[in-house]
């Protein structure tokens, strides 16, 4: 069973009109009878998102996971709940469910349901599409990030049911191509836009979590540029005894490389790929630091020996959150060490990402890595960089008091302990969107994907007794929110 914290008196009953310690157990049986069972179901789907299975029509997968989805939710007994899956020609599904509220408000919920590819990696005894569970932790990929979050948005609702706690009209919106970077959803904003109306607030639930111990918001997610650098010096592999004449494709690549990053720090040179840090985010860096200490990468699957860029904790987070840095992320041109001859390589093809600060131009990013890696080639080779569509990044407007009185209740209640703080490396293509779209709305973006769970990785899990906290806490913030608002 998942475990429960220990709920104290004061926050057994909230001004929100729920009692913390029903709303939990409830969460916590739902989990456990009916999100779990579903979830290993779903593990079990290789639903991979459209840009790693271009072929995803005729495979099925896709669909596969959006039957399942489909099907458990509408089973909910939640009154006047309406699903529907929405498809447009040409695009990926998109399921959305609709709950009447009582409040003229909308609140939109947002998570979806495409996983990443398998990756190698895992450990004896599991898989990417092989659901096990070892004590609190569901491995397989796509749980976490972010399966859980359909299942999660309707059992919160439910729960306000059930404790007969209003909630203003809620719109759960799941999608099938993020891990694509959302390519279809703009379209389906448009098409949908009647019915979405202008939420006043918007809960994601694809982020991560600092530990498992608390409640975390996402203040702030990075942008991405991404695109392949090919350099070409031959038509055709030649002895490698031409070496010395013609210079090596990889050492080109090198060159270029440190045109954009300095090799020995990690630094990204040109400073238009920079932004001013606010000075709020600095303040719950240093928070979140003190909170975490070298937890930040100690639990990290690092080899032995290895130390992280800085030693300082605070300086780490905004590392991977307020500030560029690139990660090689594929290659081409390069066999096998052990088929690999005596052969001065034609060609040699690079992946790169480069991870942008929230508040920088991604269109322009884009346009100025590939002026900066295609100039004046060295020797003449020839060097073509070409860019995948970017993704812009996001930063959290100031939250509302009740709001931030409302997740402070909610982690007081259901984790014991107080809500945190905290920018994400990664990448949210829908969030970007929707903060240009409904600029007057409170955002709550949070997640379960913290120590070890390892999105997009190996040996990925969902951590089980979060993902119920979770559930009850979402709960609290949609009772507090149509209270705030004047339902």
């Amino acid at each position: 069973m998942i475990p429960s914290p220990t709920v104290t008196r004061s926050a057994r009953a909230s001004p929100g009109g729920l009692d913390a310690a029903r709303t939990l157990a409830f969460v916590q049986r739902r989990w456990e009878e009916g999100v779990i069972p579903a979830l290993v179901e779903y593990v079990g789907i290789p639903a991979k998102s459209p840009l790693f299975d271009p072929e995803w029509r005729a495979h099925g997968h896709l669909d596969r996971a959006v039957a399942l989805v489909e099907g458990w939710c509408r089973a909910r007994p939640v009154d006047g709940l309406r699903v529907e899956v929405a498809r447009l020609r040409g695009r990926t599904p998109v399921i959305l469910m609709e709950v009447p509220g009582q409040a003229g408000d909308t609140v939109l919920l947002y998570g979806h349901l495409d996983k990443q590819p398998e990756m190698t990696g895992w450990a004896e005894g599991l898989g990417p599409w092989v659901p096990v569970r070892r004590g609190d932790r569901l491995y397989g990929r796509g749980a976490a990030d972010d399966g859980y979050a359909a299942f999660a948005a309707l059992t919160a609702i439910e729960a306000l049911a059930i404790e007969r706690a209003l909630h203003a009209r809620a719109l759960i919106l799941i999608e099938a191509g993020e891990e694509s970077g959302s390519p279809d959803l703009p379209a389906y904003v448009d098409a949908l836009a009647p019915r979405l109306g202008t939420p006043g607030l918007i809960v994601c639930l694809d982020s991560g979590c600092g530990n498992y111990e608390q409640l975390w918001a996402t203040t702030s997610l990075r942008g991405i540029v991404g695109g392949v650098l090919t350099v070409e010096v031959l038509t055709e592999g030649v002895h490698s005894g031409a070496s010395g004449i013609v210079p090596s494709s990889f050492r080109i690549l090198r060159r270029l490389l440190s045109r954009l990053e300095d090799e020995g720090t990690g630094e990204i040179r040109p400073r238009e790929f920079h932004v001013e840090i606010p000075s709020e985010r600095q303040e719950q860096a240093r928070a979140a630091a003190g909170v975490l200490g070298d937890e930040i990468w100690s639990r990290l699957p690092l080899v032995a020996g290895m130390r992280p860029a800085h030693e300082d904790p605070a300086e780490l987070l905004l590392d991977r959150s307020w500030r560029p840095a690139l990660a090689i992320t594929g290659a081409a041109g390069l066999p096998p060490p052990g088929d690999a001859g005596n052969v001065l390589r034609p060609r040699t093809s690079l992946k790169l990402s480069l991870r942008l600060p929230p508040t920088a131009d991604a269109g322009l990013a884009a346009r100025r890595l590939k002026e900066i890696l295609e100039a004046e080639p060295p020797y003449g080779a020839r060097v073509t960089f070409t860019p995948e569509t970017p993704g812009g990044g996001w930063n959290a407007p100031a939250m509302s008091p009740w709001l931030l009185e409302s997740v402070t209740r909610a982690s007081t209640a259901y984790f014991g302990q107080p809500v945190m703080f905290m920018g994400e490396g990664g990448s949210i293509p829908f969030m970007s969107m929707l903060g240009t779209r409904f600029p007057r709305a409170q955002f709550l973006v949070t997640g379960v994907l913290g120590p070890e769970s390892n999105a997009h990785g190996p040996n990925e899990f969902l951590h089980l007794p979060t993902g119920a906290r979770l559930t009850a806490c979402v709960a609290q913030v949609l009772a507090d929110h149509h209270r705030a608002t004047g339902g």
